[in-house]
């Protein structure tokens, strides 16, 4: 007992001095003080010791946007940019909410996942929010002090304890171990209310952000403050965790806990952690979705596995043993039982990434409609034919889109004409041989292999920069390189309040707010309805989490890219048919 209160003593030390000033732990990294592993592991549990009794809310967190904030490589590659840009002066602005735990334990901002820990690479994790006790009512950039201690210590949950106060007074017959000395399933011995964390307040600061030039990349908290929901009192959390995602149409039931195989109180209201949101990722699928049984190679080994190739496949592996195939293994994939193992598993997080998809889909369509199209006159051959759609934003809550802007989500629609003989004749919304739309940014329209595409409606909302002429111009990053070659991303000596936004940058938004409509307004020239027949018009609302020129502008590789384009999703596809005489 001694030996143990000495020992949670010393971390707690380590943890005070950590929090107090995080670079302390840049001298106790790789070859420093052996007590920061120790540290990391005890005072800051991990997902997968939390599954080993809430297995169900981890298999829907470890595909979810929150686990992925971590492992994110497009995360890694933007976040890169703005610090190179900026010499610097971000600092750890970003990974304090995206690797919270790696932030509290000092790592260094640029390190690589694989030198990274753990609970680093889970991101926004169960402790970056059951372990926080204070009350913050805005933005605050993710500055919440997530509290220290062994997986023993107190959970901070919007219910409260008696379900693990049960378990822990009968700690025999549920076979659990309530401190490091005993033996059984680890659990935590208390739980706290904490009634902020089921309001819309607690999301707010890592979902209200704006960096020190006084432009906002985060604005779901403005946007929702101002809407119908909250003035209905519906949360976040009554939509993004409900049973029907998107919807704020209640909560399933289910067990608090699964202790050893027995349910504990299985009538308790159950939070989807899921979260559903239209976010996705593009990271190797033994990497992500979190996957204990991936924790056997570490993320450089899962780099040298090639799942396109199909390593580990029974089709594959045949290849190898009869000749057909010679490949030059890594030495960690020479082993064809390891790799049909990987492949085992690579299979499993790509069935969780297609859930995560049919999820992303119904969170779209649960918050969007299309109506239409409506014709102005009578379709005729050889006349222009004049049509609009309405896309409404059916989400009480926020804008369509919304979300991170500065990581510039796409939203557009693609309208495309069918003539009687089966040809496409007209379209808008196409793209490029990138997968961009063809708009100003485009490669293809700028080299003038492709026509720009004048009727395009998309709701992406971009960052204008004032350039040295005075006029303005469209920028991946809200940091004025043009005016500027090597900005600091310090204070404006204009308030913003002034001008409404910081001096030389603006957000130019074109979503829509809550319960709003949008006219997509299109004309189709008469020379290309030549012929009398049925005719027919197919609209699509598509959906991507980051445009290909932005990858291109943070040096993404291609294989992002090519994940990217793949896992895109189309909302609403439908088409009507129409006669021209």
């Amino acid at each position: 007992m001694r030996t143990a209160m000495l020992r949670s003593l010393a971390l707690l030390a380590i943890g005070a001095v950590l929090w107090a000033n995080p670079a302390a732990a840049e001298t106790t990294t790789g070859e420093g003080d052996p007590h920061v592993d120790l540290f990391s592991e005890e005072s800051y549990p991990s997902a997968s010791q939390c599954k080993t009794c809430h297995e169900q809310i981890y298999n829907e967190w470890r595909s979810s946007n929150h686990a992925y904030a971590g492992i994110s490589p497009m995360f890694h590659k933007f976040e890169q940019k703005i610090n190179d840009l900026s010499v610097g002066t971000i600092g750890t602005f970003c990974v304090r909410c995206h690797q919270s735990g790696g932030t509290v334990l000092g790592e260094e901002r640029w390190a690589p996942l694989w030198e990274r820990s753990q609970i680093s690479r889970e991101g926004v994790t169960c402790i970056t929010c059951h372990r926080v006790a204070e009350q913050y009512t805005r933005g605050t950039n993710g500055e919440r002090r997530i509290i220290p201690g062994n997986i023993h210590e107190p959970v901070y949950g919007p219910i409260g304890g008696d379900g693990v106060a049960k378990v822990v007074e009968d700690a025999s017959y549920w076979k659990v171990a309530t401190s490091p000395e005993e033996r059984g399933a680890k659990i935590h011995t208390k739980g706290v209310k904490f009634d902020q964390l089921s309001k819309s307040e607690f999301c707010a600061s890592c979902h209200q952000v704006a960096v020190n030039v006084g432009i906002k990349l985060e604005v779901v908290w403005d946007q929702y403050r101002a809407s119908p929901a909250a003035a209905e009192g519906v949360s976040c959390q009554d939509c993004h965790m409900s049973q029907d995602p998107g919807r704020a149409s209640g909560f399933t039931t289910g067990p608090i806990a699964v202790v050893n195989g027995e349910p504990v109180d299985e009538t308790r209201t159950h939070h989807d952690h899921s979260f559903a949101g239209p976010g996705y990722s593009i990271a190797h699928p033994g990497i992500f979705p979190h996957n204990v049984d991936s924790e056997q190679w570490t993320i450089e080994e899962w780099l040298q596995f090639d799942y396109r190739a199909g390593w580990g496949s029974e089709e594959f592996e045949e290849k190898i043993d009869g000749g057909e195939l010679e490949v030059a293994f890594p030495e960690v994939w020479a082993d064809p039982f390891d790799r049909e193992e990987a492949w085992e598993i690579v299979q499993a997080n790509i069935e969780a990434n297609l859930e995560k998809q049919e999820m992303r889909r119904r969170v779209m369509e649960n918050g969007s409609r299309i109506d239409g199209p409506y014709f102005d006159g009578t379709p005729s051959v050889g006349s222009s034919l004049s049509f609009t759609y309405n896309i409404t934003n059916t989400n009480p809550g926020h804008n369509l889109p919304s979300g991170s802007l500065g990581a510039q989500p796409e939203i557009w629609l693609n309208v495309a004409l069918i003539d009687p003989d089966g040809n496409n004749v007209w379209e808008s919304g196409y793209v490029d041989s990138a997968g961009d739309m063809a708009d100003l940014r485009s490669v293809d329209v700028l080299e003038g292999r492709l026509p720009a595409d004048n009727q395009l409606v998309n709701l992406q909302s971009k960052f204008l920069t004032t350039n040295v002429k005075g006029t303005d111009r469209e920028m991946s990053l809200p940091i004025n390189v043009d005016v500027d070659q090597l900005p600091f991303l310090r204070p404006s000596g204009t308030p913003t309040t002034v001008i409404n936004h910081p001096p030389f940058v603006r957000m130019e938004a074109r979503s829509i707010p809550p319960l709003g409509v949008r006219e997509a307004s299109y004309t189709v020239p008469g020379e290309l309805i030549t012929k009398p027949g049925t005719y027919k018009l197919a609209v699509r609302m598509r959906n991507r989490a980051e445009p290909i020129y932005f990858m291109r502008f943070v040096e993404a590789t291609s294989e992002m890219e090519q994940s990217m384009n793949q896992w895109m999703i189309d909302v609403h596809p439908y088409t009507v048919e129409f006669v021209a005489q």
